[in-house]
C-alpha cells in the first residue's frame, strides 16, 4: 500500500505542474495569437486605407462629372437635337457610374445608397425635361429645361452626395 501512496505523492504534484504549464502556455499562445492579428490588422489597414481614400477621391469625381453643368458641357454639340442630347447624357452618365461601380466594396452602404439616389435623380432629371419638350427640337432647349428644372429643386443630390462623402472621410480618417 506505501508504494501506491508513494506513486500518488508523486503524480498528484506532478499533475499539478503539468497542469500549470498547459495554463502557462495556452496563455501565452492566446497573447501571441492576438499580438498577430492586431499585426494583421494593422497591415490590412496599412493597405486598405490608401485603396479606401481613392475610392473616396474617385466617386468624388463621379459625382463632379455627373453634374449638370460638366455633363452638358463634355456631351453637348450644336448640331444636336433634344433625343440625341437626352440620349448621350444618359448613356455618359450610367457608363461613368459602371466604370466606378466596384467603388463600393471600399464605401459605407449609406455613402454608396446616396450616389446611387443622386446618379438616379439625375437621370429622372434628364428624362422628365426631355418628356416636356418635342424630341427633334434643339438641344439647347433641353440644356435650358435641365438647368431650369435643377435651379427648382431644393435638394441638390450631388452636392448632398459630395458633402457626405466628405464628412464621412473626415469621421474615418
Amino acid at each position: 500500500m506505501e508504494p501506491i501512496w508513494d506513486l500518488i505523492k508523486i503524480i498528484i504534484p506532478a499533475g499539478i505542474v503539468l497542469y500549470a504549464m498547459y495554463l502557462t502556455v495556452k496563455t501565452m499562445l492566446q497573447k501571441q495569437n492576438e499580438a498577430k492579428i492586431i499585426e494583421i490588422k494593422a497591415k490590412n489597414k496599412e493597405i486598405v486605407l490608401p485603396i479606401r481614400l481613392q475610392a473616396y477621391e474617385r466617386m468624388s469625381l463621379f459625382l463632379e462629372r455627373i453634374s449638370p453643368d460638366q455633363l452638358i458641357k463634355r456631351v453637348q454639340q450644336n448640331n444636336q437635337n433634344v433625343a440625341e442630347l437626352q440620349y448621350l447624357l444618359l448613356n455618359e452618365i450610367r457608363e461613368e457610374f459602371n466604370h466606378n461601380l466596384s467603388q463600393q466594396v471600399y464605401m459605407s452602404d449609406d455613402a454608396w445608397k446616396i450616389i446611387r439616389n443622386a446618379k438616379e435623380e439625375l437621370i429622372m432629371l434628364v428624362n422628365q425635361s426631355a418628356k416636356s419638350l418635342d424630341p427633334e427640337a434643339k438641344s439647347i432647349e433641353l440644356v435650358k429645361k435641365i438647368y431650369e428644372e435643377s435651379l427648382d429643386k431644393n435638394i441638390d443630390s450631388i452636392e448632398y452626395g459630395l458633402s457626405f462623402l466628405k464628412n464621412e472621410i473626415h469621421q474615418e480618417f
